[in-house]
């Protein structure tokens, strides 16, 4: 069975609802549109659904050249989608900080208001050059605001195998993947390593350790309890990436993906059945985890 792309997911501001598209362009920094924007504290601290779920309440689409922001009881609001001018500020995002520029008071005030909290949002420039963790990435892979990588690639088949494991089933949603295939067994893209989709090429760089925003109800903002988590942290937990579920990547060859397109493992790649037999295995390693994708 062919291994394809079901589904792509920009999140246009770090911790905010997402947009499905059919079509789009993995560049240098991930999926295009993908986290430029993050909300920041007044210290341009990185502000997340991981303590303030209502985030997720927050709607984001694209207009043209705007950037459409809404949420429930507040009036929407329009950003410029490329902002060329802005008010400079530091924004640090988990121990990475970089440059970027403020460009609308009025969301700044819009944000503060929904979030109940002084805060800010800010843009990433093209003259900005934030870099993964060249450990997991190689030398030089841009990112976004995502945590910590350009993509978060998760399976059909290793969502149906969780929830196989959950009282309630949770949708695809809660794990915020860039890049959702469906033909491969559970779990296989752990072991895939550099593959192609599309025109573009890509890595696959670390595993993805998953946090509390999983037991959040992306279309309300409510925290249900401790699954998928638990269920996660019992079943597939690793001393260096915590409990993994999906992986991050990055790009080596930007180009153009859409909805159907072959997702391409080398002719090198472990099989499904050795992936799944080197995941029973425990990872012996005593470094830091570093960053996922939310």
């Amino acid at each position: 069975m062919a291994i394809t792309v079901s589904q792509l997911n920009v999140y246009p501001v770090k911790g905010l609802r997402g947009i499905a598209v059919d079509a789009t362009h993995a560049t240098e920094r991930g999926l295009a549109r993908d986290r430029r924007f993050v909300v920041v504290d007044r210290e341009g601290r990185f502000l997340s659904q991981r303590e303030l779920p209502l985030m997720a309440t927050v709607w984001t689409e694209i207009a043209g050249d705007a950037l459409l922001l809404a949420a429930p009881d507040f009036d929407e609001i329009r950003v410029p989608l490329d902002p060329a001018v802005g008010e400079p500020l530091r924004a640090t995002v988990w121990d990475s900080e970089c440059a970027a520029i403020a460009p609308s008071p009025e969301a700044d005030r819009w944000f503060s208001e929904v979030l109940g909290r002084p805060c800010r949002l800010a843009y990433m420039p093209d003259t900005t050059r934030r870099t993964s963790n060249p450990r997991h990435a190689g030398p030089g892979r841009l990112v976004g605001f995502a945590d910590g990588y350009a993509y978060l690639v998760v399976s059909e088949a290793s969502l149906a195998a969780l929830n196989a494991r959950l009282d309630r089933p949770v949708p695809l949603d809660r794990f915020r993947a860039n890049i959702v295939v469906r033909g491969c067994e559970p779990f296989a893209a752990d072991g895939w390593g550099e593959f192609s989709v599309g025109a573009a090429r890509l890595r696959m760089a670390k595993p993805c350790g998953r946090c509390q925003v999983t037991t959040t109800d992306q279309a309300t903002g409510e925290v249900t309890g401790p699954e998928p988590l638990a269920t996660l942290s019992a079943w597939r937990m690793s001393p260096e990436f915590g409990a993994r579920f999906g992986m991050n990547a990055v790009t080596l060859a930007p180009g153009a993906i859409r909805v159907g397109d072959a997702a391409v493992p080398p002719s090198g790649a472990l099989s499904a059945s050795a992936c799944t037999a080197r995941r029973s295995r425990p990872r012996l390693t005593a470094a830091p985890p570093s960053g996922a994708t939310m």
